[in-house]
């Protein structure tokens, strides 16, 4: 793989992992040592690429300074469809292990939540605001303002509870602010609640 193959790479992995936020030409400089201009050069390879490209279903948008990955406009259909048809099944493990994380750890950003995790979170966070279980509150007062996630009241039905204060206690011991909350732990703490078939 040649250098110029790794940069681009870099940087367009740098896009995918920003998710819906974006990120800025200056906190890709920070990151990867690379000059604004070569990376702005190396963001209208990508672009020219994925335009030229029938094969691809990624195109990179920008507002100012902020990119980001984005799917074709000619693909809205069929993932409008990927976001409506899970509607009508039960919450998967990833969906709960980010529903785990918000709950106990809210507000939070995404990114936030990546690092809990480990992989990125945006599809699984698109599917949680579909069903009306998470929304944005606001954001946080940092490099490209990411949007800060919340549990809605939604939730609080869809899990029976009145208020988050009701939410299962952690493991004794647990902190906060180290535990690595996931799917499992909400799953167990949960077992003896019954959604009553609720979606």
């Amino acid at each position: 793989m040649t250098t110029e193959t790794t940069n681009i790479a870099q940087i367009e992995g740098l896009l995918f992992i920003s998710g819906d936020e974006g990120i800025t030409v200056g906190d890709m400089a920070k990151i990867t040592g690379f000059m604004k201009p070569a990376i702005i050069a190396i963001l209208d390879k990508l672009m020219d690429r994925y335009a030229n490209d029938s094969t691809s279903a990624l195109v990179v948008l920008h507002s100012g300074q902020t990119y980001r990955l984005a799917t074709k406009p000619e693909l809205a259909p069929v993932i409008k469809q990927y976001f409506e048809i899970p509607l009508t099944v039960p919450l998967t493990n990833a969906l709960l292990e980010v529903l785990a994380i918000i709950a106990y750890r809210q507000p939070i950003t995404r990114l936030e939540i990546d690092e809990i995790r480990g992989v990125q979170s945006s599809g699984s966070l698109q599917k949680l605001m579909a069903r009306g279980l998470v929304d944005t509150h606001g954001r946080l007062d940092a490099p490209g303002r990411p949007f800060r996630y919340v549990t809605t009241e939604r939730f609080l039905d869809y899990f029976g509870l009145s208020s988050l204060d009701d939410l299962p206690p952690l493991p004794e011991g647990a902190d906060i602010d180290t535990t690595d909350l996931s799917g499992d732990l909400f799953l167990s703490a949960f077992q003896s609640r019954k959604q009553g078939g609720k979606d």
